[in-house]
């Protein structure tokens, strides 16, 4: 794909990832309704999703009809063009239920496996962070790039945690050993927008098993294009996926050697 395409995808990405927040956003003022969980009790998924992916989904085949569609909550929609978008209509949705800022509608397009455009917008704080694959990336219109890389003992690393009881409990101890070596952890809630702070300097390093496409792929695009690193690893929690390749990890493209290291040790790794 030419340089040109990749950021026509990119303002695509932004105008309906705009459009979604906003609605969101509305919805959430009007007040947020659980409509399902997933895989677990604590796992919840609002009518906002749902209605936040609607319209996503309606707008990309109003602007681009021929692309393929993978989204969070929907059923795939198979196009003929090679360009197919990947979507997380709200991510954080915890978050969004109890009114915390972390919470992004991601939008992400996807080129022969490779992510070439994508867009991060947090619904509450309304701030918005874009790439194009060899364009860089913004946050709310403005150039970013990832901070100086510290000594691992003063790096700040945030984490998540999935929903089910056997793999929270892998995750909190492999965080438990993880923490004496770095400078703090913290916990956000949003695996988009935790890329998004690593590649705004916000933060030194990301690390979470258990991540999917639709949370990573837009927020993964805007780390590389602010010089940091991103990729997944072989893993070790007890995922039910049954894929190894279930480590996202994130960090200062000079910090990944000694990170990936202190994650193995951690027992993040396979």
């Amino acid at each position: 794909m030419s340089d040109r395409g990749a950021v026509a995808l990119r303002e695509v990405a932004l105008t309906v990832g705009r459009e979604a927040a906003t609605l969101a956003r509305r919805m959430r003022h009007d007040g947020v309704e659980v409509a399902d969980t997933k895989s677990s009790s604590t796992d919840v998924v609002t009518r906002a999703d749902r209605a936040t992916e609607d319209l996503l989904r309606e707008r990309l085949l109003e602007i681009r009809p021929d692309d393929s569609i993978r989204g969070e909550e929907g059923d795939d929609h198979e196009g003929t063009s090679g360009v197919r978008w990947i979507l997380d209509p709200i991510d954080g949705t915890v978050n969004y239920l109890y009114g915390l800022p972390d919470c992004a509608v991601s939008v992400a397009a996807e080129v022969d496996g490779t992510v070439v455009a994508g867009a991060v917008v947090g619904i509450l704080s309304e701030v918005v962070y874009a790439a194009a694959l060899g364009h860089g990336a913004t946050r709310s219109g403005r150039p970013i790039g990832v901070r100086p890389t510290p000594p691992l003992q003063e790096r700040l690393v945030l984490t998540g945690f999935g929903y089910q009881r056997a793999v929270r409990e892998h995750q909190a101890a492999c965080v438990a050993r993880l923490l004496p070596e770095v400078r703090d952890i913290r916990r956000m809630g949003s695996c988009a927008l935790d890329l998004c702070h690593v590649a705004d300097g916000s933060a030194d390093a990301y690390v979470e098993a258990g991540p999917k496409p639709w949370d990573w792929s837009a927020g993964g695009l805007v780390l590389l294009e602010s010089g940091g690193r991103f990729d997944l690893l072989d893993g070790s929690a007890p995922l039910d996926s049954g894929d190894l390749r279930n480590v996202v990890v994130g960090t200062t493209a000079d910090g990944w050697d000694s990170f990936v290291e202190a994650l193995g040790t951690a027992g993040f790794l396979a």
